[in-house]
């Protein structure tokens, strides 16, 4: 489809023809043929690495390339079984750090598909919501507040349409927009007023359009193809990255201590050099960014199954630092399912069709679409009017009073305004039709006979839990020249009141008393009348006695420091505007805490931006809010984000046990070798050994412990602070005792052995410090005791790993080609009985601890 002359420079019907469409869309044949030819409405992300690179880059480590030249020198030495044995031990541990990578990048990819925006389509004169990228050129798109444009799109209808351009061409201030053709050419984008392009935020207002372009044909698609986007490492990978190399310094000084000292003793120099190196290998904990990788991104496929889709990797990490939880009340807390329990119709005068002015109100007043005569397609609480009335009157008089007064202008519900008005064809007048707040309603009826009525009824059902919905209508000769609030929504008659029940979440009262054991303070914020908030708040246990419930109207006259001063008693924010939610969450910030955000709205987007956790609605959510969240809520239900930061906390739990086990390991090892010369001991392993040691002991266990289920106390205690070091709460002290223990275990083993003349000590010190690592790791897996009724195989890939590691040490010392391979000797029954029960010291030392940490908690 050539495009010669500026879509934005001609008029619709010469697209329609240019297109091959028409205001009723393209038929299902079509869209598939479009499909073949231009392909799905999608962005090509750059090319990722295949997996054959994604391999080969596991041996450009410095450290791997140094042992790799050095299992050359050896071979070339003449010590060929050593060269084999360091390369295939290399080649293992390339392959394990290759399986980490794929796996965390196929997770992350899996987690993106499940993030699909949704289009609403004409196709066939039938509107469908379809998936975004299905859209092809020509087809006929509805835009409304809260979207995200998914294609540039030519604009023929415009109602009150407002669109923020800002990611495209910068201009922070949304653009009006309209639908007739323009005359200059050559002109910017930002003035291209009857366009609307992929990836622009739509404020205000709603429209339809035609599809001019899209994927990679798209403006955004034209940037998208000069950038390549770096995916960004989380605070925690970074701190474990800065951490490691720090190490590595501190390691490579060690181990130069170590060559020169071997030398002065007198010993081999390339002996010496080889171990060195597979010291530094061995201790060198370059494994621990990609842990964390696989750590969070498992986490994030765990929350996906939970109804939690991350959007933003560190999130994960941080959900354990939640200390409130801001959430709206309506299908979170409440379980979205409205109807209509109550209704007041003023006495007034009755149109010609027999239906009373309230109920031509419901009827006309909303926006919700039919897919079919069954499938309704909107927001929750027009749903159940909408369904209230065509009960009352039956779908066929419902649709033909529906076509009789049809719209001819909209005001959209506006969170300031707290109303929404409708304007109609009314034989030769048009009549103005408003729903929204009752206090808003009150403020533009004329007069103020029906202000005491409206405020006692809503009073009245408000204080029972009951959403109070009012309806106000006008009838004009005329319309005015610009339909606008100021000139519309003025000298209205009242039409009566509608009450609708959402009840509580089964579920809600559970997680809320979670949330409260777990020291995080849940706060209701909603849009609804002060009563009603508080009623649900109370049933719920949100609002206790001592807490306190705000409306928008004070919260505008506290000042910040008073404001500050109260917020964290505040439980209940009730007809509270948006902007008002980003003052709450920064004085949340202000005081310490760390703020989870819920929104679902186009103004939500500051608030869920600002937020520590911003938390979308993946329902009822725009696609605004999504974009501007860390994780999106795909069943809009409080309980699950309760679930998330469970979640989030054992996460981090996991992280940091495989740090200190990692970190313990490898802290033994290094004193181990290091400190034997200096006791006048051999030297108690080869680079063999080390290396064994790191690909199987350190590395299988140190995987298997993600997997370990949460702590029975991890949602009884309170949130950690935001910016807790990994080596918090006795972790770092934990690493440097329990790497001392070890190590004075195996070197104590090595002295009795040597003192013993037993010919295979080095096995036994081998057998030793591997047996040591598995017990400790059996050990940490709990904060509480092991044989506390927790279960031994809650976590039976650590279970397995440990056994598996058991039987290939078992195998290294009794296999004769074994034996041969890694310089080994069978050990008696007794030799292997004793270094068992050295290395059961380790666990021993570990139950301890936890012992003696609970003894000093009590006093």
């Amino acid at each position: 489809m050539k495009k010669t002359v500026p879509v934005y420079l001609q008029n619709i019907d010469s697209l329609f023809e240019l297109f091959n469409t028409s205001k009723k869309g393209l038929t299902d044949a079509e869209v598939k043929h479009r499909q073949q030819k231009e392909g799905y409405n999608e962005l090509q992300e750059k090319k990722r690495m295949p997996p054959w690179l994604l391999f080969l880059n596991q041996f450009k480590d410095f450290m791997i390339l140094v042992l790799a030249v050095a299992a050359v020198l050896s071979g070339i030495f003449g010590d060929v079984a050593d060269t084999v044995i360091i390369f295939v031990i290399i080649i293992l541990n390339a392959v394990v750090g290759f399986i980490q990578e794929y796996r965390a990048e196929k997770a992350m990819e899996a987690l993106k598909k499940m993030s699909v925006t949704q289009t609403q389509v004409i196709r066939d004169g039938e509107t469908s919501v379809i998936e975004s990228k299905e859209l092809v050129p020509g087809d006929i798109v509805q835009l409304e507040a809260g979207n995200v444009v998914p294609a540039d799109i030519r604009l023929f209808e415009v109602n009150a349409l407002r669109i923020d351009e800002s990611s495209l061409t910068g201009e922070s201030v949304a653009v009006d927009k309209i639908n007739n053709e323009l005359h200059e050419e050559n002109i910017s984008l930002g003035d291209q007023l009857n366009m609307a392009f992929k990836g622009t935020l739509v404020t205000n207002g709603t429209a339809e359009g035609l599809v001019i372009g899209t994927g990679m044909q798209t403006e955004l698609g034209k940037i998208a193809g000069l950038l390549q986007a770096k995916e960004a490492v989380t605070p925690l990978q970074a701190r474990m990255t800065t951490f490691g190399k720090n190490l590595s310094y501190i390691i490579l000084g060690i181990c130069v201590v170590l060559f020169l000292s071997g030398l002065l003793r007198g010993e081999d120099p390339f002996s010496i050099l080889l171990l060195s190196v597979s010291l530094a290998v061995a201790a060198i904990p370059e494994a621990l960014p990609a842990l964390i990788t696989v750590a969070l991104s498992r986490g994030a496929s765990r929350l996906a199954r939970q109804h939690v889709l991350v959007r933003k990797l560190p999130a994960v990490e941080t959900l354990g630092s939640v200390t409130f939880i801001c959430s709206d009340k309506t299908g979170t807390l409440t379980q979205n399912k409205m109807h209509l329990t109550e209704k007041h119709e003023q006495p007034i005068e009755t149109p010609e069709d027999g239906v009373s002015m309230l109920k031509l109100g419901i009827l006309l007043n909303h926006e919700v679409k039919f897919e079919k005569t069954d499938k309704p397609i909107g927001e929750a609480t027009e749903l159940a009017l909408t369904s209230h009335i065509i009960e009352d009157l039956g779908f066929r008089k419902y649709h033909s009073l529906f076509k009789k007064y049809k719209r001819v202008g909209a005001i959209p519900f506006d969170s300031d305004r707290k109303c929404m008005t409708t304007i109609h064809q009314y034989g030769d007048k048009f009549l103005v039709i408003s729903k929204g707040a009752s206090e808003a309603i009150t403020d533009i009826i004329s007069g103020t006979k029906d202000d005491a009525l409206i405020s006692r009824i809503s009073e009245e059902w408000a204080a029972r839990g009951i959403r109070v919905l009012a309806y106000a209508y006008r009838i004009l000769d005329s319309l005015p020249p610009q339909i606008n609030p100021e000139n519309t929504e003025k000298d209205l008659i009242f039409a009566g009141l509608t009450g609708l029940v959402d009840p509580p979440r089964e579920e809600a009262k559970a997680a809320i008393a979670l949330c409260k054991s777990a020291g995080i303070k849940p706060v209701m914020i909603t849009g609804d009348h002060p009563a009603t908030a508080q009623a649900i708040a109370r049933e719920i246990g949100i609002l206790d006695e001592d807490e306190l419930a705000l409306t928008g109207v004070e919260l505008e006259k506290l000042s910040d420091s008073k404001f500050k001063a109260q917020v964290e008693k505040i439980a209940v924010y009730a007809r509270v505007s948006p902007d008002q939610k980003l003052r709450i969450v920064k004085a949340l910030q202000a005081k310490g805490h760390f703020a989870a955000m819920t929104g679902d709205g186009v103004n939500d987007a500051p608030s869920l931006r600002a937020a520590n956790i911003g938390i979308a609605m993946g329902i009822n959510g725009t696609d605004v809010s999504k974009e501007a969240a860390h994780m999106i809520l795909l069943d809009d239900n409080f309980a699950t984000i309760v679930k998330a930061i469970k979640e989030g906390r054992r996460i981090f739990d996991n992280i940091r046990k495989f740090v200190k086990y990692i970190m313990t390991c490898n802290s033994a090892e290094i004193l181990v070798i290091a400190v034997a010369p200096f006791l006048g001991l051999p030297n108690p392993l080869l680079p063999i050994h080390i290396l064994w040691i790191n690909l199987v002991t350190d590395g299988l266990p140190a995987l298997a412990l993600a997997n370990e289920k949460a702590e029975a106390n991890v949602m009884q205690r309170p949130p950690r602070a935001p910016g807790q070091s990994l080596f918090a709460d006795g972790v770092g002290y934990h690493i440097v005792w329990m790497g001392i223990l070890m190590a004075l275990i195996t070197l104590g083993a090595e002295y009795w052995a040597t003192n013993q003349k037993l010919e295979h000590w080095q096995t036994m010190v081998f057998t030793v410090l591997s047996l040591s690592q598995l017990g400790h790791v059996i050990g940490i897996r709990t904060e509480r005791s092991v044989f506390q009724q927790r279960g031994w195989f809650t976590n039976l890939p650590l279970i397995g790993s440990v056994l598996l590691t058991l039987i290939l040490q078992l195998a290294v010392v009794y296999l004769p080609f074994m034996n041969r391979a890694f310089k080994t000797q069978p050990l008696t029954w007794q030799e292997l009985g004793i270094c068992a029960l050295m290395a059961f010291g380790v666990f021993a030392a570990v139950e301890a601890e936890k012992l003696v940490k609970i003894l000093f908690r009590k006093h």
